[in-house]
């Protein structure tokens, strides 16, 4: 995720990064112009229509549906971007569930269990780097922390790597309260950040595996495109050959609010609008380790 300042208009006005819509778009963009040039021409140049004709009455279509568009391309940046800020909630939960299951243990467990306090000083942010690489489709051992009572070579790598995890922190839960070391409503204090992190999991997994519906975002790229294929055809009459840069710029607002719904509805990848994920799980990290040491 990219940090940079809202309130500085003029510089990012002028700033271009890699993930910016004119980058992705640029082919499509210029093709449309010479799409636009070529209808320009057989229209201004070779047929010679004249401005009576029929053909200027499409631009009525396009005062027609220009609010249909509007609406579709509003409902659908709105729907990714709750899912952006869904899991965004969802990553602040797992922050907090995390700093205050470490805050639990810090007071319950004493320092003559070393062994076990270290263990959740690794395990929990170990969970946090699982989940993260988990919704990537993914597993780097280097950012497994080894626990002296668990350690990678206990995972198995083709399973769902935080459930392992998560089992493994209820374990040893309820095997420091079998010792004694924690009663049983200390148990029942811990269980709501313990039960936190799968419920978390659950709720990025239903983000991501559960995208858009194939026919509606299908539609919408379709009306897309015959909208603006019929943009030079209904103004070119008017504009001449000023429908070129018009139909460039009009294609790429409608199709840049497209590229960026497809973008942020899946915010766990790497992407420069994706969720800053490295940033939390290091968080994470940094705050149990202060706590359980």
């Amino acid at each position: 995720m990219i940090d940079y300042n809202p309130k500085e208009w003029f510089r990012y006005i002028f700033y271009f990064q890699k993930a910016d819509t004119v980058r992705k778009l640029a082919p499509m963009i210029l093709t449309m112009a010479v799409y636009s040039s070529v209808i320009a021409y057989l229209i201004i140049v070779h047929y010679k229509i004249n401005e009576n004709h029929d053909l200027k009455n499409i631009s009525l279509m396009h005062s027609l549906l220009g609010f249909v568009i509007s609406m579709l391309l509003v409902f659908r940046t709105n729907t990714a971007y709750d899912r952006w800020w869904e899991g965004r909630k969802q990553w602040g939960s797992l922050m907090n569930g995390s700093r205050n299951l470490a805050l639990k243990l810090a007071g319950l467990i004493g320092p003559e269990y070393a062994a076990e306090r270290e263990f959740f000083a690794k395990m929990i942010p170990n969970y946090a780097f699982a989940l993260k690489n988990h919704l990537r489709s993914r597993y780097i051992s280097d950012e497994f922390e080894d626990a002296a009572l668990y350690g990678k070579s206990s995972l198995i790598t083709s399973d769902h790597i935080p459930n392992q995890i998560a089992a493994a922190l209820f374990a040893k839960v309820i095997e420091l309260q079998r010792k004694g070391a924690l009663l049983p409503e200390h148990t029942l204090i811990l269980n709501h950040e313990l039960e936190g992190f799968t419920n978390i999991c659950g709720a990025c997994e239903r983000i991501k595996n559960t995208p858009i519906p194939l026919s509606y975002s299908s539609f919408i790229k379709k009306f897309i495109f015959i909208y603006c294929l019929t943009l030079p055809i209904g103004y070119v009459f008017s504009l001449h050959f000023l429908v070129v840069p018009f139909v460039m710029f009009v294609f790429y607002i409608l199709a840049s609010l497209e590229v960026i719904a497809e973008e942020i509805e899946d915010p766990f990848g790497e992407d420069s609008n994706d969720l800053p994920m490295e940033r939390i799980c290091k968080g994470v990290q940094t705050s149990t380790q202060a706590l359980l040491r």
